[in-house]
């Protein structure tokens, strides 16, 4: 983290680059999102405004759960906000690099940061990497893939009337798993992992909504900042 942080054309492409195989496990999530727009009622302009202003699959998700009439606008901001929160801690671990880069570059290359390519950027970043434009480049692949299986899910809605017939449901976990493997750094990883595993799923036991995705994610930053600390 001492060295020198630039913002390059270059870092564009390579993090566009090294996000087209995630965004492509992605976009079979976003097929489902689509599919699940059109049975919740939501037209093509709808479902695709949402991915653009919004672009983050889990809370689309669940809005559409709540998406019922007359629309329960509080419940949908709470609920959402909880799910998002995680974005603080994956904001936060990033800030040593990208602090270093004008405000401007720094928030538009965070509008486009998800789970995915934030992933991808801290692996890059941790392994030496010095271009926080990476960032930008995955989250923009990802944004182009996640809006055109919008789409595709949207107009193929009436063909693919139960997502879980094809294994779309499992798309998601399964480009989460392939992330964990990048980020794996050794046996120092395995307690912080094993505590937001854990937490997450009693929080998910004993506690309504979605709070379990925000404790484990606590937890487990606390316990890995604390073994740094040590």
């Amino acid at each position: 983290m001492e060295n020198q942080i630039t913002f390059t054309r270059r870092g564009v492409w390579a993090g566009a680059r090294a996000a087209l195989p995630v965004a492509l496990g992605a976009g079979a999530f976003g097929i489902v999102f689509g599919v699940l727009a059109r049975q919740t009622g939501l037209s093509l302009a709808e479902a695709l405004l949402m991915s653009a202003i919004v672009f983050a699959g889990a809370s689309q998700l669940v809005a559409l759960g709540l998406w019922v009439t007359p629309l329960p606008v509080g419940a949908l901001i709470l609920t959402t906000l909880i799910v998002n929160l995680r974005h603080v801690l994956m904001g936060a671990s990033l800030h040593p690099w990208l602090a270093k880069l004008p405000r401007g570059r720094i928030y538009a290359s965070l509008f486009f940061m998800v789970d995915e390519s934030w992933a991808l950027t801290l692996g890059a970043l941790t392994g030496g990497g010095g271009d926080g434009a990476f960032l930008l480049g995955s989250g923009l692949m990802l944004y182009v893939f996640w809006g055109t299986a919008t789409a595709i899910g949207e107009l193929a809605g009436g063909l693919v009337t139960d997502p879980t017939q094809w294994g779309l449901d499992f798309a998601f976990t399964a480009v989460f798993l392939a992330l964990l493997v990048g980020l794996w750094r050794g046996k120092s990883d395995l307690l912080p992992w094993l505590v937001a595993a854990v937490v997450a799923v009693v929080a998910a036991q004993w506690l309504p909504g979605k709070w379990y995705i925000l404790l484990g994610g606590l937890a487990g930053s606390l316990v890995g900042a604390f073994r740094r600390a040590d």
